[in-house]
């Protein structure tokens, strides 16, 4: 079940960036139509339940992040698709990739084979990426609306906050946040075009107030090593070993 009283932060959504419902609808009715068969929720819950897990943006505090995600390869992560280029550089592949198809097609396409799990979200930008679903052999399928089908909504908007909003639904039982950061300023990592820079700050600002919100709701034990974000304890790495063992 979707984490109470999201279909309100939802509908505020769609009026603060005017997009529109019934548009959503249609991609996720596209999505559920291509994904005929999706992994289950079983498998998602396998690999966060009772689990410390790491979800990794792409902001700027990401390059000060990959000793610490190297050192504790055991743990799961889970990567917004913006941070995938640069985790794959790394040597860092993430266990579960939350994305709406947006990032790297060829980053997507390096992993779309092997066991790593895709969270697939359909909204009303992405209808003509959708198809791009049939690659990967590990899927699922998310929706900001109403579920559909085999469409599911753990709830969340960008890619970073249906991450946590994934670990938490999934009752991780620690939630580390890395590269998650929701400054003015935007990491060269989520190669955001000069045209869009005003678009996406706009989305770090609702993603921070979604990850508040979730703060007061969720069950998981909530840390991260990037900015502020309040309800979350913030912590240094110089302490991750204290926090995961």
């Amino acid at each position: 079940m979707t984490v109470y009283g999201w279909n309100k932060k939802y509908s505020e959504i769609l009026k603060e960036f005017g997009y529109n419902r019934t548009t959503d609808n249609k991609s996720a009715k596209l999505l559920n139509s291509i994904l005929d068969k999706p992994i289950s929720e079983k498998t998602l819950q396998n690999k966060i339940k009772n689990q410390t897990v790491f979800v990794v943006g792409s902001g700027y505090s990401l390059y000060k992040s990959y000793n610490a995600l190297r050192k504790f390869k055991d743990k799961t992560i889970i990567a917004a698709d913006s941070s995938l280029e640069s985790l794959l550089q790394n040597k860092i592949k993430p266990d579960i990739v939350v994305t709406d198809l947006d990032g790297s097609i060829q980053s997507l396409k390096q992993l779309a084979k092997t066991k790593t799990i895709f969270v697939v979200h359909a909204h009303a930008d992405n209808i003509t990426k959708i198809p791009f679903v049939t690659n990967f052999k590990n899927c699922i399928g998310t929706t900001q609306s109403n579920p559909i089908g085999r469409i599911k909504n753990f709830g969340g908007f960008t890619d970073g906050d249906r991450a946590v909003f994934l670990a938490s639904y999934f009752q991780a039982k620690k939630i580390i946040l890395f590269g998650m950061d929701f400054g003015k300023r935007i990491s060269r990592i989520s190669k955001t075009k000069p045209s869009e820079r005003t678009t996406k700050l706009k989305k770090l600002r609702t993603g921070k107030k979604l990850l508040e919100w979730l703060a007061q709701k969720t069950e998981s034990q909530i840390y991260t090593t990037s900015s502020k974000i309040d309800g979350f304890q913030k912590i240094p790495f110089s302490k991750l070993d204290d926090i995961i063992t």
